[in-house]
């Protein structure tokens, strides 16, 4: 599994964004240890927003015989027709949606039927894991504890970096 963090995020700013290059090294921490992932640069390398599509069709190009899947939420997918050419998302990867409190399946259903490529759409089960990157940041700002949340290094790098807002507490 490959973590790309987004250089230029084009759908929403982040509030106290620290930056592309503190979200990569976040994303190395999350991982660190664990080789059934990787961390690539690959959009926080390339010059302006951030679009799935080019970074799909740039993954593609690398390893044509290789089957990508797109792991998002059911928020995420929900909102796909809005993206910068989803139908060719959809045709450089299978989407692959983990269920989010909140989000029905038949509203992902109703937004990507429209959608050709939709079809190919595949939902999974996994625990229920009811925590946001909204909530983390927002706790850094309110001075509350993430810990058991994320990572103790990737805790430890926002306190050390004063990330979203935060005050140093050590």
């Amino acid at each position: 599994m490959i973590l790309i963090p987004a250089g230029q995020p084009p759908h929403k700013p982040l509030g106290e964004d620290p930056g592309a290059e503190h979200r990569l090294e976040l994303c190395r921490l999350a991982v660190a240890g664990d080789p059934r992932f990787e961390v690539s640069d690959l959009e926080v390398r390339r010059d302006g927003p951030s679009y799935t599509v080019d970074t799909l069709s740039a993954l593609n190009s690398t390893a044509p015989d290789s089957e990508l899947f797109l792991i998002v939420g059911g928020d995420v997918a929900a909102g796909l027709p809005s993206w910068h050419e989803p139908e060719r998302v959809l045709s450089l990867a299978t989407l692959a949606v983990a269920k989010r409190r909140g989000t029905p399946r038949e509203s992902i259903d109703s937004a990507l039927a429209g959608l050709q490529g939709g079809e190919r759409t595949e939902f999974f089960r996994m625990p229920g894991i009811e925590v946001s990157s909204t909530e983390i940041r927002s706790r850094v700002l309110e001075q509350e504890p993430i810990r058991y949340l994320v990572p103790d290094a990737v805790a430890s790098y926002i306190d050390e970096h004063r990330l979203y807002g935060g005050r140093k507490t050590s």
